[in-house]
């Protein structure tokens, strides 16, 4: 080399790292409104192509909840869900599918059974909510002390004492009548009650009982908790309005064992140009004891999946990683999620998308990051306007990329029609059929879009 061209070398070296800033700054200042013509073309085929595959993802649906079933944590069915997860996303040609050890609580719920014994006799369906202790052997036999909120319950404490508290209130939101289920063991213990009801936190039923999560406090004793049904709920309030004492017999075998091992399950679609960089996507892989977790969450788990089998189906390679995660133990634990975050968290995350609201009609997204990145997302979802999955909500996120969205990482939620998601929310209604093929197959491509934009991206949106 000669003096001439090691000095001309020596001067662009330097010029480039003075003008490297400045390059920075004009990709980070990259118009979010240049998004949407760059690649509309693209975003257009991933929509056609999801939509010609008019059934593809809810036949993995059904494949996979047909085969296993319900998959609660700590249950033979759920890992065995996991494996074959692995097995058949090495057989799509996924990149560096595996799964990753987690440790998970494991609530057993054992033979149960509520009863009227008066004013008169009958069965009664019931499900014991989850981490609930169980009744003596015999069960527990008492009256019935109905109440509409935990207001009313403190104003009426005195009545309480050894008898058998029923929350019946009338559905507002998931949030409002979910706290009977998670809270209301410890409420009606602190007033001296031997066990407690909650009605169903959902707007519909057909005499299906919801189960899901409850909670106790180490300062107030533990009662048995479990779930009825609306109309079951309603009938007992009648009942007692009309001055005849309701009666019941709970009884309840459940236990909590120590805690077993299950695994987060992935597969990706490997980044052509920063492959250490990542947008993750997914949702739950376990699901509650009940049904078949068709709905809540394997939709979830396989749309992000089948999002990337059809980005490598069109040759559509972006510039960083495209992770596809089955999370564990959602449902009464968040240890997946956690874990995921312990794990990963020193990798750079560009994105994470989560769906747990069911996988019906997509409406859009939430989004929850900063203002300039926000831009960005919505010109992303512009392009997925002509499936009516075009609206960026104002929060998005989720609970198993909370854990990692809390480092740092912007997070998003697909948005979905959900009126009919709490008529089968956490009970033995959530099998396939309540899914349709075709609204499937939009939300396979909204999140194909998102997640191959966000990922392509010349900038970062953190």
């Amino acid at each position: 080399m000669t003096r001439h061209a090691t000095g001309l070398r020596s001067r662009v070296a330097l010029a480039v790292l003075v003008l490297q800033p400045l390059l920075g700054s004009a990709l980070a200042a990259q118009p979010a409104s240049a998004i949407p013509a760059k690649y509309r073309d693209i975003a257009n085929r991933i929509i056609a192509a999801a939509q010609v595959d008019s059934a593809g993802a809810w036949n993995r649906i059904a494949e996979l909840t047909d085969r296993f079933g319900h998959r609660l944590s700590g249950s033979a069915a759920l890992e065995q869900a996991i494996d074959w997860t692995v097995e058949t996303m090495k057989r799509d040609g996924l990149d560096n599918v595996r799964k990753e050890p987690v440790m998970v609580p494991h609530w057993v719920r054992g033979e149960e059974s509520l009863e009227l014994v008066a004013p008169r006799r009958q069965k009664l369906p019931m499900l014991g909510l989850g981490g609930s202790i169980g009744t003596p052997a015999g069960g527990i036999t008492a009256d019935v002390m109905v109440v509409a909120s935990f207001d009313e319950l403190r104003a009426r404490a005195a009545e309480a004492k050894g008898k058998i508290v029923l929350y019946d209130a009338e559905w507002r939101d998931y949030g409002y009548n979910g706290a009977f289920r998670r809270q209301g063991a410890i409420e009606a213990a602190k007033v001296g009650a031997v066990a407690s009801l909650a009605r169903a936190a959902g707007p519909y039923s057909m005499r299906t009982p919801h189960t899901g999560s409850m909670s106790y406090d180490p300062a107030v004793p533990k009662i048995p908790h479990a779930g009825v049904t609306a109309e079951d709920a309603m009938m007992m309030r009648r009942m007692i309005a009309r001055g005849q004492p309701v009666r019941v017999t709970l009884t309840m075998g459940a236990q909590t064992l120590p805690d077993a091992l299950s695994h987060n399950v992935m597969g990706e679609l490997r980044g052509r140009e920063k492959p250490d960089e990542i947008v993750v996507m997914g949702g739950h892989i376990d699901s509650w004891d009940v049904g078949q977790g068709a709905m809540d969450d394997a939709g979830g788990v396989v749309i992000a999946w089948e999002a990337i089998r059809l980005l490598k189906k069109l040759g559509l390679t972006p510039r960083r990683t495209i992770r596809a995660v089955g999370w564990t133990n959602e449902e009464n634990g968040m240890r997946g999620g956690n874990a995921y975050r312990d794990t990963h968290q020193q990798e750079p995350h560009q994105l994470a998308i989560e769906s747990d609201g069911g996988v019906f009609s997509p409406l859009g997204f939430g989004f929850t990051g900063k203002p300039e990145a926000r831009a960005v997302i919505e010109a992303i979802g512009s392009l997925l306007t002509p499936i009516g999955a075009g609206k960026i909500g104002p929060s998005g996120g989720g609970a198993d990329i909370g854990p990692i969205m809390a480092t740092g990482v912007p997070g998003m939620g697909l948005n979905v029609d959900d009126s009919r998601y709490f008529w089968f929310h956490h009970t033995d209604a959530d099998t396939p059929d309540k899914l349709n093929p075709a609204e499937v197959q939009r939300c396979v491509a909204a999140m194909a879009v998102m997640a191959y934009i966000a990922a392509d991206l010349e900038q970062s949106l953190r």
